[in-house]
């Protein structure tokens, strides 16, 4: 019987199936997390890609505050194709200001001083919020434990 019990001490058999059995929670933990992280990125690309397209075009069509004859905005047009364009569930924010001498200023449509350096910029930013794949608390989450996805492009108009 003794014989018997030294001889499983010295047995290495089966030794790999327990260490995997140790570290596969590990390596499909950090798997899944890449998996998430991949995919919250291809996201927030995509979203960037519908800003580009929305300053795209207001590089076509220039940027104009007054409403069409069917009384849209540009803005409201271009919100509602970013918001279309990234699914349900994202909004879109056109942001247009003036700039006299690198001072920002909120009317995009007045004008600055006689000889004071003028700038007009148009800034498009689409939000989506990405569920992680785990329910963790992550810096920067909402209270729901989600996130919010960003894409932000801009342009100078003048």
């Amino acid at each position: 019987m003794m014989a018997r019990l030294l001889s499983l001490r010295c047995a290495d058999r089966g030794t790999v199936t327990i260490e995997l059995a140790l570290i596969a929670p590990i390596l499909a933990t950090m798997l899944i997390g890449l998996v998430d992280i991949g995919t919250a990125f291809s996201n927030k690309l995509r979203l960037e890609q519908i800003a580009n397209r929305a300053i795209e075009k207001v590089q076509q069509d220039g940027f104009s505050t007054t409403p069409d004859a069917a009384g849209k905005t540009l803005e409201a047009k271009l919100e509602a194709e970013a918001a279309a364009a990234a699914g349900s569930g994202a909004t879109a924010d056109l942001t247009y200001w003036l700039e006299c001498n690198g001072t920002r200023v909120g009317n995009y449509t007045a004008g600055c001083a006689s000889g004071v350096p003028t700038a007009r910029y148009v800034q498009v930013e689409v939000m989506k919020s990405h569920t992680p794949i785990f329910a963790a608390r992550f810096t920067g989450s909402n209270a729901n434990g989600t996130i919010t996805v960003r894409g932000i492009s801009g342009i100078r108009t003048q």
